[in-house]
């Protein structure tokens, strides 16, 4: 059954929360193991965790790595317990990306949008050319950072909106729905969030991570990815009397990065075509080494870009004798599309769930991953969902407060629906 919600309410609720956090800093740091690995994250851990018991959740969990698990149980008619409807769970990272960097975001609200070019500060300019999504918000309050900086919709979007929907639910004890659990988790953007995730907590059947971007999108199927780390051994020797003698390392990892296919880059695909994307290089005439990224959706096509890695190696081994390659290739998350398709009811309620708000679903795939990823291969099918976020990990960085409200629509009507399954 729909429901008619005071969009106003939501969106006052969720603009203010969005405003709130995109405000700490929470980048996270891929050269540091440790979970969460930057003191920013745990400032909205920590954050999150008081405002959870405000809110009267009564069973939260904030552990020594960082995971926040809240446990609010279902609600039958007349406001008693609700019994025999399966928990839910609903998924958003607290990091941003160290791509750009999230120290001093000044979010800029661009009030009852006109459709044309936005100037966000610094010098910068958000244009509609490149941005044709601008369109469909005319009348809008776009959001930006000052240029500075990224804005933080990925994923305090996500964030906001789970926290608005739970603030909705304890607002209304008069709406029957079934149990949930909200999640938070760290470095989803380094790819290490999930390694020490306490699966077993949960009791969720199925999870929806709140990561997506546009308006109605949702996401069941991503990337397998590899990262893999290239290590090159030279030979030294004084420069004034290196001929026939000097293997330099950093020449021969010039000349690998060279021979990876350049139309199997990022900026070279799109769609289903995976990629190689050299990420990281550092060294000496020594020792070099690099970091590369490895996409692709099939598991058999990922296969051969790693073997295609040790060939590589191998061809640079016999261009530089006495030199020698090292390549270790490890994997970051699956493709989630196989643990979702065998559970449509997923998907089914996810999108009911939307056409209730007045939008249309479109199911895509995602040319990256999300903690959700991760969780599926653990046995908890986890599909995206939109939060009206575009350009992230970018000074251009934008959100939608009208997709903002209907994604937390999304997520109180996910919750109501699954509370009449049995």
């Amino acid at each position: 059954m729909t429901h008619s919600y005071d969009r106003k309410w939501i969106s006052h609720t969720v603009l203010e929360r969005f405003l709130r956090y995109v405000q700490i800093n929470t980048t996270s740091d891929q050269h540091i193991e440790e979970i969460p690995s930057t003191a920013g994250q745990w400032d909205l851990l920590r954050m999150l965790h008081t405002e959870l018991g405000e809110l009267g959740v009564e069973e939260i969990s904030l552990d020594e790595h960082g995971y926040l698990i809240a446990k609010v149980p279902g609600r039958g008619a007349g406001g008693g317990s609700a019994d025999g409807a399966p928990s839910i769970g609903l998924m958003a990272h607290v990091d941003t990306s160290g791509d750009m960097t999230g120290d001093g975001v000044k979010p800029q609200l661009h009030e009852e949008y006109d459709g044309k070019d936005i100037e966000i500060g610094n010098g910068y300019t958000l244009k509609v050319q490149d941005n044709p999504a601008l369109a469909e918000y005319m009348g809008d309050t776009i959001i930006t950072s000052d240029g500075s900086t990224l804005l933080g919709a990925d994923d305090k979007a996500g964030v906001a909106l789970i926290m608005t929907a739970l603030q909705w639910l304890q607002d209304h004890p008069e709406i029957e729905h079934g149990p949930f659990e909200i999640i938070f988790t760290p470095d989803e953007e380094t790819g290490k969030g999930m390694n020490l995730f306490p699966v077993n907590k949960l009791d969720s059947c199925c999870c929806y991570t709140f990561d997506g971007g546009e308006r109605g999108i949702i996401e069941s199927e991503c990337f397998n990815a590899y990262i893999a780390k290239i290590v090159f051994t030279g030979n030294v020797v004084h420069l004034g009397d290196a001929r026939g003698k000097l293997v330099n390392a950093v020449t021969m990892a010039g000349k690998y990065i060279s021979m990876l296919p350049q139309n199997e880059s990022p900026e070279a695909t799109d769609g289903r075509y995976g990629y190689y994307a050299p990420f990281e290089i550092s060294g000496g005439l020594d020792k070099a080494e690099f970091t590369v990224y490895l996409r692709d959706f099939e598991v058999e096509a990922m296969q051969h870009r790693i073997d295609m890695l040790h060939d590589l190696a191998k061809t640079i081994e016999g261009l530089y004798p006495g030199g020698s390659v090292e390549v270790h290739a490890k994997k970051m998350y699956s493709n989630m599309r196989d643990h979702i398709a065998a559970e449509p009811k997923i998907m089914d309620l996810l999108e009911e769930a939307i056409r209730q708000t007045g939008v249309e679903p479109q199911r895509t795939i995602i040319r990256g991953g999300t903690d959700g990823a991760r969780l599926s291969e653990r046995g908890i099918p986890t599909p995206n969902v939109f939060t009206g976020g575009y350009n992230f990990h970018s000074r251009f960085e934008w959100a939608s407060l009208s997709t903002m409200v209907e994604a937390v629509e999304t997520a109180i009507n996910l919750i109501r629906l699954w509370g009449g399954q049995k």
